[in-house]
């Protein structure tokens, strides 16, 4: 049996080693004795913390209606709502939350037991579990789908005036999504008139005003936007070590890294650390682009060889139990930095690293890019750069807004607003200093996570390499795809392990 170099092992094992470690102040998963099919990172207690800020959100003449995700055809893995999972924890399809802002209690609305399914696919939590299910979730009630109308009537549709119903309009995020990329898929299908269907949240707010024309609706995902842009504890450990597994696999990508691999063989080695740590999948689709594939935002297709002498950038992050992270690195695919990328990199971490000085709950985003931008006046003075286009960039850089970026949380696009506002102690957002040189189709940039901490900010990304030397150093120990290349076509035999 041929076994891997005591080096690589000895890298694998210190990187992924995190893999059966619990986070700090959760239990640990249950054994397969002891299964609950239920979540372990938020306690009940959390859960109903957060449903007693959607009372006092929604005032005692409210009803909040959340709907979960629907079931998924075919072979599809089953994900449920950012917005359904954050109140409940619960990941059976086709469910309901109604909160009674008067009475403050919760009902779950459950499918009955499908006991068919249940043979192939293993336990899923139905409305027969509802003891367990009270116990765990903190929840008041739970009723099949057929209560969930009658407990609309009762709610006070007898003795008028109703009270006035919330439900998210915001479209539903389930995965590797983001609700900027969902309004965008939403316009496009309302653009073409061979399709043009209504969203499914338009179409719950259809129902709700034909079988119930005496309520008013109004929009819950404010509220939702607001809860969520400040993390827990609880939500921070997720967020850190969905950060730590981001790094990990960029680490094993660059170590990956040489001529003539493929932009998907590194995808493929992140892949690998993901899904080895527990990660369920991506928290979006990667981005990885060599040479000008780079300069495209959003480039995904990650079909092109890389080659000697360009840059490749890698934008990675997995969902690790309905939280994900953002970290983006960009090196040298034949491990060394040219003079004049160099300088160019070198310009963007130090813009990172400036970035970073000035963040601290109480002050805005335009303080914290005013300050840095102040501070990379200062690093120019003496520097040279490459070329005049390569120096125009990084003046340009200096004008502008974006290097301050976007929360991050269950969504790598979080919901909620950091900036415009003050910061405050439990905020996470990425750095993402970048430059651009369309002369060249040239695109340079690194992005980091930031955790507004009471006192400063702590990089939760920080570990991955960023200078010059530990980036080179990186790239040239062994990486997975060099251990284990893929086959040549026609071939069933594995690699040569050398």
């Amino acid at each position: 049996m041929r076994t891997a170099p005591p080096r690589l092992i000895a890298a694998l094992v210190l990187s992924l080693s995190g893999a059966v470690v619990p986070l700090p102040g959760h239990a640990q998963p249950a054994s397969s004795t002891q299964r609950t099919d239920y979540q372990t990172d938020f306690p009940a207690a959390e859960l109903v913390a957060r449903r007693a800020r959607v009372y006092d959100a929604i005032g005692a003449q409210g009803i909040a209606i959340v709907q979960g995700a629907s079931g998924l055809p075919g072979f599809s893995v089953f994900r449920q709502s950012n917005d359904f999972y954050y109140l409940s924890g619960i990941e059976s399809a086709h469910a309901y939350l109604l909160l009674n802002g008067r009475s403050r209690t919760t009902t779950l609305n459950l499918p009955h037991r499908d006991e068919a399914r249940e043979r192939n696919e293993g336990k899923i939590l139905a409305v027969e579990d509802s003891v367990q299910l009270v116990a765990l979730t903190g929840v008041e009630r739970v009723r099949g789908l057929d209560g969930l109308a009658a407990d609309l009537v009762g709610a006070d549709l007898i003795r008028p005036p109703a009270m006035t119903v919330f439900t998210p309009l915001a479209p539903m995020e389930t995965g590797n999504d983001s609700r900027d990329e969902l309004l965008a898929g939403q316009m496009r299908a309302a653009s073409d008139p061979w399709d043009g269907r209504p969203s499914r949240e338009a179409h719950f707010v259809r129902l709700l005003h034909e079988r119930f024309p005496q309520f008013t609706v109004r929009d819950l995902s404010p509220t939702f936007d607001a809860m969520r842009v400040i993390k827990s504890q609880s939500e921070i450990a997720l967020i850190r070590r969905a950060t730590e597994l981001a790094g990990y696999g960029i680490i094993e990508a660059m170590r990956s890294t040489r001529p003539g691999v493929y932009e998907y063989q590194l995808d493929a080695a992140a892949k690998y650390v993901f899904h080895v740590n527990g990660a369920r999948g991506d928290g979006y689709a990667s981005i990885i682009g060599g040479g000008t594939n780079a300069f495209m935002g959003h480039y995904f297709r990650k079909s092109d060889l890389l080659r000697d002498g360009d840059l490749v950038l890698m934008d990675y992050a997995p969902d690790y139990r309905y939280y994900t992270s953002d970290v983006t690195r960009i090196w040298p695919v034949n491990g060394t930095f040219t003079a004049a990328q160099r300088a160019l990199y070198e310009f963007i971490v130090a813009y990172r690293d400036a970035l970073l000085r000035h963040i601290k709950p109480g002050v805005t985003a335009d303080d914290v890019l005013d300050r840095a931008a102040a501070d990379m006046r200062q690093y120019l003075v003496g520097k040279t750069f490459a070329s005049p286009a390569h120096l125009r960039a990084v003046q340009q850089g200096l004008q502008f807004r974006g290097h301050f970026q976007h929360p991050v949380g269950m969504a790598v696009h979080d919901v909620g607003r950091v900036r415009g506002v003050k910061l405050e102690a439990g905020m996470v957002f990425t750095i993402d200093p970048m430059i651009w040189i369309p002369e060249e189709r040239l695109y340079i940039r690194i992005e980091d996570v930031a955790l507004v901490t009471a006192t400063g900010v702590e990089n939760l990304s920080g570990f991955v390499p960023s200078s010059v030397d530990d980036v080179q150093r990186t790239i040239a120990e062994p990486g997975v795809v060099q251990w284990r290349p893929p086959t040549s076509a026609g071939t069933t035999t594995g690699g040569t392990g050398k």
